[in-house]
């Protein structure tokens, strides 16, 4: 199928362990977007925004609420905490950043997370390196048919009737009262905005290989963090998504357990945690750092139907003399080209490795790629060779002008 010229919806996905940096890149591309929705997760997902020496994470309201005159959706493929939700609006608000049903709306069968849901995973979800928010209870509940719509919360009768307990239900009626207003059918805004040919931005939260069906089970999440999810998660046609753009970093990061084929330890390592600033934004936890596997990228290619790619954290490469790419896997004497979910697989196979020099150069004010060090461009040509897409839009630091638009053919 012939990719779509300038699209004008796209998705935007990660293409790893999360943490790529898709919220800096949705709030980049939010400013020519009308509408700006999430499909999947809930507040384990931390996406972080810089601007005006400000540093903004957003875990459940989607970045678009950076920018006036963008229209926000939590889809139904989200599982929403109240007491988070609100507690997001009030920080917004106290930073002076409006919001307002006119800005944002919450889907009406999106699922709740109750405090049972987040005293099971503090029980269970260590054995996996869970956030520990909730979100695989809730999503346990919504596949076991006895979740919580928020429809059904926001109507005092029902909620009353299933949660009657006095004290918790007090305090859940005041949220419920509080949202009530941003509650809705966000399937018929979602594609009445797509009909209208409004610009619209699908923000993916965690990444292809924390998908519950794609990714590194069972060290994953409890929804589908890839392209798909966006229609499951908005209430959309597959036929309406005309774009897909897939974040990764230049190496790799992962939280929590689980293999790594391409780990770096020693002091190359400890240098790039400390310089990559790599600590998780919901949950404070150190990120295990990589070199970049090109396994994995085509593997989320494939998924995903990737069209281009915004790769992010070039800067952070800046100053290590030899860079590696992993191109295969070594396993019991065979060599593996293709990425696997096979955990045993993973946990005793070698990386094969291409090492290519590194630059100097501070690339940190560089706004266009011919101004890039020659090095720094092989390395990104070289991603783009493995990967079989075109590199779109390369992030040199964390704030939103520290951003360079390579090619413009798969954006707004």
């Amino acid at each position: 199928m012939p990719k779509q010229i300038n699209p004008s919806n796209i998705a935007i996905v990660g293409m790893e362990w999360g943490d790529e940096g898709k919220g800096k890149i949705v709030d980049f591309l939010a400013e020519k977007a009308d509408v700006v929705a999430r499909f999947n997760g809930g507040n384990n997902a931390g996406h972080t925004i810089e601007v005006d020496d400000k540093k903004i994470v957003l875990h459940l309201i989607p970045s678009g609420v950076m920018h006036k005159n963008k229209f926000n959706v939590v889809g139904n493929g989200l599982v929403v905490d109240p007491r988070v939700l609100l507690h997001e609006i009030e920080f917004l608000e106290k930073n002076k950043i409006k919001v307002s049903p006119d800005n944002l709306a919450i889907s009406e069968n999106a699922h709740v997370i109750l405090p049972h849901h987040i005293e099971e995973d503090k029980k269970v979800g260590g054995a996996i390196g869970t956030t520990a928010r909730g979100i695989g209870p809730a999503y346990t509940d919504k596949a076991a048919r006895i979740g919580l719509k928020v429809y059904e919360f926001v109507d005092d009768a029902i909620f009353r009737k299933r949660f009657g307990e006095e004290e918790f239900y007090q305090e859940y009626k005041e949220y419920a009262n509080e949202l009530k207003q941003y509650v809705g059918d966000t399937s018929a805004i979602m594609n009445n905005s797509i009909d209208r040919n409004k610009k619209v931005i699908f923000e993916g939260a965690q990444g292809t290989l924390l998908d519950i069906d794609h990714g590194t089970y069972p060290f994953v999440t409890s929804s589908n963090a890839t392209a798909g999810g966006v229609c499951t998660g908005l209430g959309i046609s597959p036929k309406k998504v005309q774009g897909v753009l897939g974040v990764c970093k230049a190496y790799k990061t992962r939280v929590g357990l689980g293999p790594f084929p391409t780990e770096i330890t020693g002091a190359v390592g400890e240098k790039i945690q400390k310089i990559g600033k790599e600590f998780g934004a919901t949950t404070g936890r150190q990120r295990r750092v990589g070199w970049f596997d090109a396994l994995i990228g085509k593997y989320a290619v494939m998924i995903n139907g990737i069209d281009s790619i915004a790769l992010t954290k070039l800067d952070v490469l800046t100053t290590v003399e030899k860079l590696k790419i992993c191109v295969a896997y070594k396993h019991k004497g065979s060599i593996i080209k293709n990425f696997t979910t096979n955990m045993k697989v993973l946990q005793n196979c070698q990386p094969v490795y291409e090492e290519l020099d590194g630059w100097w150069d501070d690339i940190t004010k560089v706004r266009t790629y011919d101004k890039l060090p020659n090095n720094a461009k092989k390395y990104l040509r070289r991603i783009e060779e493995l990967l079989g897409v075109p590199i779109s839009i390369v992030s040199v630091g964390p704030r939103r002008e520290q951003t360079i638009v390579a090619r413009n053919e798969f954006l707004f």
